[in-house]
């Protein structure tokens, strides 16, 4: 029964065929992880959504920012409309209810103890160890999921706090679990986030989260996706125990899945210009 983890779908339906064909998926037989970022900026959202939903039991799904916006926008936070979003198609959808209420459950983080692999959309902060990770990503979970999601939604925007403590609370301490799972790439040696910075490593001080010595999380094998740019950065991730796979199909790169059983990759080019 193989599992592939696929990255950063970002409506790009057809590529997504695409590679299921490549890889020969079936769903009587295969597994797929999807590491967030369904929707959002692509041609065909509301399908990559219907899709990846009607898959049921069979796939694993980690919230992204552009789903958590998505949701945002969805309920009383339409001020964060981006000129560059292509919602409009879900967000009037006749199934918009049912495919909104579905993301809303969805986890931040996913970890198999039987393949030891652990699933985020964009990283850990230094600080965290595994299983810290997952409890403090069922937090953000628990206030989605509860009966005040809405008021969770009005205050996940921002980059502040930059830095963690166990003593945080509130809404401080969700936007900065939220933020470590959903939008980090940079932090400082220390392990303060730099959420400004999105470009490929190497241009200024700020170090990639799973670059940073002394990582707690360095000996547990994460993947994730979120950021295109590392596919201009070419490294051994191995050594970090890190597989990326978001390489920008929606940007006219690739999409990329990872076979878990033997850590093989596989790719279709992007349909994109």
């Amino acid at each position: 029964m193989p599992t592939f983890a696929i990255g950063d779908l970002q409506g790009c339906y057809d590529e997504l065929m695409d590679l299921l064909e490549k890889v020969r998926f079936d769903p009587a037989r295969d597994r797929l992880w999807f590491t967030g970022d369904l929707v959002n900026r692509g041609p065909q959202s509301l399908a990559c959504l219907r899709f990846v939903k009607d898959l049921g039991d069979t796939a694993v799904t980690v919230l992204g920012n552009h789903e958590l916006h998505l949701l945002a926008i969805s309920n009383g936070q339409p001020q964060y409309m981006h000129a560059g979003d292509t919602l409009d198609e879900i967000l009037a959808a006749d199934d918009r209810a049912e495919l909104l209420d579905w993301l809303r459950m969805l986890p931040l983080a996913h970890h198999d103890g039987h393949s030891g692999f652990t699933m985020v959309h964009a990283g850990l902060p230094p600080q965290w160890r595994l299983d810290e990770t997952l409890r403090y990503a069922a937090e953000v979970e628990q206030a989605l999921r509860g009966p005040h999601y809405r008021d969770y939604f009005a205050n996940m925007y921002g980059n502040e706090p930059d830095t963690w403590s166990a003593g945080q609370d509130g809404w401080e301490r969700l936007r900065f679990i939220t933020n470590c799972l959903t939008r980090i790439r940079y932090c400082s040696a220390d392990g303060v986030l730099d959420m400004d910075e999105k470009g490929a490593p190497g241009a200024h001080s700020a170090l990639p989260w799973f670059e940073v010595a002394g990582r707690k999380s360095r000996t547990d094998r994460i993947i994730f996706g979120h950021w295109a740019a590392l596919r201009d950065y070419p490294q051994d991730y191995g050594r970090f125990n890190v597989h990326p796979l978001d390489m920008g199909c929606v940007w006219g790169g690739e999409l990329v899945a990872l076979r878990l059983e033997d850590e093989r990759y596989f790719s279709v080019p992007s349909r994109q210009r």
